[in-house]
């Protein structure tokens, strides 16, 4: 989908890859760009930066109901919302000691969001004849995540998501887009991952910007690419993982231990 032209609506917009999102998406001449967040004053001071053509939302994507709200807001401001980059997304808890209210979390934003989301959004886009939605995943969807168990079963989980909904809308209309990347300079890598969990990532490829990985996006869903990379070499790793899986996972205990014990 190219989007001149388009109402989008961008969760976690108030920083990091959703503010850059948010900023390119707008520059390619979207009719309208609805920036949403739990930081409400956030997300308002993205939408002012953009213009009159972007509106500010407070908004809890674990909600159906704020979700349904939040799209009613963009169909008042601009139109039915023809793209939804689904990018808010928590990096919380440690390993399965971690307590069940933290998994839920994890689980509500990095999973069940998705699905409420498209829960509302497939029926119009159906009727409507297309429509794109766009999940912010991770390379740890692809591949795994040393440290963080909840992000990385819960990344895995959106990617699966994003799959199921293309295979079975995608004849008809409604593309989707899973973007993949590894190290971001956003707040989630200098202060949402433990230490050993961001120097895995760190050490794996280089660390892009928000800027970097909002071009590669916007170029994938131009594109129509299902799987959106901005760090090439995630495609090799991935081969590697599926080429060879006991040889792949004892390199990744390898990395554990050299990021775990440095010498």
């Amino acid at each position: 989908m190219r989007l001149p032209g388009r109402v989008a609506v961008v969760t976690g917009g108030a920083s990091g890859i959703g503010r850059a999102l948010a900023r390119r998406v707008a520059a390619e001449g979207a009719a309208g760009v609805v920036v949403a967040d739990l930081d409400g004053a956030g997300a308002e001071g993205v939408a002012r930066e953009l213009g009159g053509a972007a509106i500010g939302v407070e908004c809890d994507v674990t909600s159906e109901a704020a979700l349904r709200e939040l799209l009613q807001r963009a169909e008042s401001a601009f139109g039915p919302a023809d793209a939804f980059f689904a990018n808010a997304g928590v990096a919380v808890g440690a390993d399965e000691q971690t307590p069940d209210e933290t998994w839920d979390q994890a689980f509500a934003v990095n999973v069940r969001a998705h699905v409420l989301a498209a829960r509302l959004l497939v029926p119009g886009w159906l009727e409507r004849g297309g429509g794109c939605f766009v999940v912010t995943a991770s390379a740890a969807g692809l591949l795994t995540q040393i440290g963080v168990a909840p992000y990385a079963v819960t990344k895995h989980a959106a990617v699966a998501f994003a799959e199921w909904l293309s295979v079975t809308y995608g004849d008809r209309g409604i593309h989707v887009s899973c973007v993949c990347p590894m190290a971001v300079e956003t707040p989630m890598l200098e202060g949402g991952m433990g230490s050993a969990a961001a120097e895995s990532v760190r050490s794996s490829g280089g660390v892009l910007t928000p800027d970097e990985v909002a071009a590669a996006v916007v170029e994938g869903v131009a594109d129509e690419r299902f799987l959106i990379l901005p760090h090439a070499e995630v495609l090799e790793y991935f081969r590697r993982k599926a080429s060879d899986y006991d040889r792949w996972l004892a390199g990744m205990r390898r990395l554990r231990r050299a990021v775990e014990s440095p010498a």
